[in-house]
């Protein structure tokens, strides 16, 4: 080696990428064989496993500068397995494969599942569904007993101002034409020892029942009536029953006693003593006001009242028949 030249013969010869540059190609410089034109760069194609780890580091090192190293010759034939190469999990300490966990719904393994929502979510909707069901089931069904029970005519229960037995606030009210009310006996107010009954057979009100026991002074029956119209001229119509002979009782109007009785004759000619063959009806004329009006037919001192009551009526006017 001579004072100025440190390398190669020439600088081409020393810059291995000398070739790229223009004095470098007119001195003659080539690239260097091999892959990419890069020093120790190496294009072939291996078969797996065939390349020895840590050989090629040491061919590297002792292969002269700007040389490619050579390659160690290649063992084996194409899929057959080479000595030099082991896969890392059969190497002591290397990679274990990966456990597969599986479902507890298929293997019954440790494997844990998250929640089946869709499951969940059917599950919900087919309960809906189920309620929605049923209750359209129950209103068909509740529709079909209302059918059937107008088809014979039934309706609901009665309540209990409906109710045969005495009430305090027993009263009729005017019907929406213009009839007007008619009740039974029984359905009235009771005062005094009146009392319903049936023994005696004709009475045209429901059941056959009627008030008896009447005979006696401070028996009554009390008529509330509502929805009179107008003031003006009514006449009150009262079925009874009386054993063969005349007798009498109070009428009052709105609290007033009328000056005429109310007359229990026996017009239907019945035998003294036979109350089944003396049913028959009577009439007051009486002055009633718009609105609402109290009726009352009572046993007072003076008044014969052996006499079983039957049914009340009003008629429109100063009438004799109805």
């Amino acid at each position: 080696m001579t004072p100025g030249n440190n390398g190669a013969s020439t600088p081409e010869d020393d810059d291995p990428f000398g070739y790229l540059y223009a004095d470098g190609q007119a001195n003659g410089a080539q690239p260097p064989s091999g892959g990419y034109g890069y020093p120790g760069s190496v294009n072939r194609v291996r078969t797996v496993g065939q390349r020895q780890y840590g050989q090629q580091g040491q061919q590297a090192a002792t292969a002269p500068y700007g040389q490619v190293p050579q390659q160690p010759q290649q063992q084996g034939g194409y899929g057959q397995p080479n000595a030099h190469y082991a896969a890392p999990e059969t190497l002591p300490g290397g990679a274990q494969p990966p456990r597969r966990q599986q479902g507890r719904g298929n293997g019954g393994g440790q494997g844990r599942r998250g929640p089946n929502t869709k499951g969940l979510l059917i599950g919900a909707v087919a309960v809906v569904a189920a309620v929605v069901i049923g209750i359209g089931v129950t209103m068909m069904g509740d529709d079909k007993n209302d059918d059937k029970a107008g088809d014979k005519g039934g309706g609901t229960a009665p309540t209990a101002s409906q109710s045969a037995s005495a009430s305090p606030s027993a009263s009729s009210s005017v019907a929406a034409d213009g009839e007007l009310p008619k009740i039974d006996a029984k359905a009235l107010l009771l005062g005094g020892t009146a009392a319903t009954a049936s023994s005696v057979k004709g009475a045209q009100a429901g059941g056959g029942v009627y008030v008896g026991n009447f005979n006696s002074v401070g028996a009554s029956v009390t008529w509330t009536v509502n929805g009179i119209p107008e003031d003006g001229k009514f006449t009150v119509f009262l079925g009874y029953g009386v054993p063969g002979k005349d007798g009498t009782a109070t009428l009052t109007i709105n609290g007033t006693p009328s000056s005429t009785p109310v007359k229990l004759k026996n017009w239907a000619n019945a035998p003294e003593g036979d109350y089944e063959k003396g049913w028959t009806k009577t009439y007051n004329w009486v002055q009633l006001t718009k609105g609402t009006n109290t009726i009352k037919i009572s046993c007072e001192q003076g008044n014969q009242c052996d006499a079983n009551l039957d049914q009340l009526w009003l008629a429109k006017g100063w009438v004799k028949s109805s």
